[in-house]
């Protein structure tokens, strides 16, 4: 049996948005720069399908920026920021994506920006009385927090955070990558928010394919200069088939969110329960298996200690379940996860992540914990 447990890496894509992707893959072959009826044709997909998302988050089409995913848009956005919006602090934590810690890292050590890490609770939930006292002494700053820890799950109440920038002046830029399209964002409610990373291959659309949505009460330059693509935002030919499977992705999940997030908080529950009677001591990260105060689709697993803690990963793979360890990102490397060290995980318990999505099955979830208890027997 094989048993793929590792969406928060990657998601299958919906056979829905593949028969959308297929006829511009044959047939869209048109530049959509050229003003010809090859092109137009392309350009008006590109368009139609901006519109669609400015509808689906309840923004305007000209706040809509296609990039390559989450990392350009995480990039694009602090980067900006730094240049065009005249930010000389940046407040983060220390649980953020690579995509935003190394590129805040890189910022400070050019000189460019000050660099200050908000504390996190027992949990590893952000302390918004920090992050407010922090703001209090610090002018020209963006705040980047992410929506959901792609870890352990821990989720940030962005419009508490929103009205704490909002009262000293903040920019304020969250990493939406592990969150977008399995929650509803309303742009109109949670309009003091500055910019919204995205990535479809998190919510079973295409690899490749993301936008950054940008607040029309702030204006940036580009990032990735050549053409006059995005509205001169960014250079480069726009992947015409990506973002058409990007629309399709987020139409199939939002007809459907309810329905698929009781179906996925179901498959975690009965997760938990079942590791609960079949591993003893076994525990889990942060706040993962809190529903209320987690992402529905991370279970951040901690067990008990055992000599097999390395293999760990690669006996559940030889048992034909996928799944990881921290994030899919660092995947090979020898490090530690920088997310476990900053929730100050206990260090000698092995880590397993299980990230779900509306494609599993409660037998395979059987199979998961079945492999898992027997390699503690």
């Amino acid at each position: 049996m094989k048993v793929y447990l590792d969406n928060a890496a990657t998601t299958p894509m919906d056979p829905l948005v593949f028969e959308a992707m297929v006829p511009v893959l044959k047939d869209g072959f048109g530049n959509p720069s050229s003003t010809h009826f090859f092109g137009r044709k392309i350009r008006s997909l590109i368009e139609r399908a901006r519109k669609n998302v400015a509808k689906h988050l309840n923004c305007t089409p000209g706040e809509i920026f296609f990039t390559s995913g989450g990392t350009e848009a995480d990039n694009m956005a602090i980067q900006c920021a730094v240049r065009d919006l005249g930010v000389r602090h940046i407040v983060t934590s220390t649980i953020e994506h690579h995509a935003v810690g190394h590129t805040v890292e890189k910022l400070k050590a050019e000189g460019l920006v000050e660099l200050t890490y908000v504390h996190l609770d027992e949990n590893g939930h952000v302390d918004l009385q920090h992050l407010d006292q922090i703001l209090s002494t610090c002018p020209k700053t963006l705040v980047s927090l992410m929506h959901a820890n792609n870890e352990v799950g821990n989720l940030l109440p962005l419009e508490r955070v929103s009205e704490i920038c909002e009262k000293h002046g903040a920019i304020f830029h969250s990493d939406t990558v592990q969150t977008m399209a399995h929650y509803r964002f309303d742009m109109k409610v949670i309009d003091k928010v500055h910019f919204l990373t995205c990535s479809a291959h998190k919510f079973h659309g295409p690899k490749g394919i993301g936008f950054l949505y940008v607040n029309k009460d702030i204006q940036i330059n580009p990032l990735i200069h050549g053409g006059s693509q995005e509205r001169n935002m960014r250079g480069g030919t726009e992947n015409v088939y990506g973002i058409v499977g990007l629309s399709k992705a987020m139409d199939v999940a939002f007809e459907n969110l309810i329905a698929h997030k009781e179906y996925v908080i179901e498959l975690k529950s009965y997760m938990i329960e079942r590791l609960n009677s079949s591993i003893e001591g076994v525990a889990y990260n942060a706040d993962c298996n809190n529903l209320a105060r987690s992402l529905y689709t991370v279970l951040s697993v901690s067990l008990p200690p055992t000599d097999i803690a390395p293999m760990l990963l690669f006996n559940m793979d030889i048992m034909g379940v996928a799944c990881s360890g921290g994030s899919a990102c660092t995947s090979g490397a020898n490090a530690g996860s920088h997310v476990l060290a900053g929730i100050e995980a206990p260090v000698d318990r092995p880590t397993i992540r299980f990230s779900f999505s509306r494609f599993n099955t409660k037998e395979e979830i059987d199979y998961a914990v079945d492999c898992l208890a027997e390699l503690y027997s």
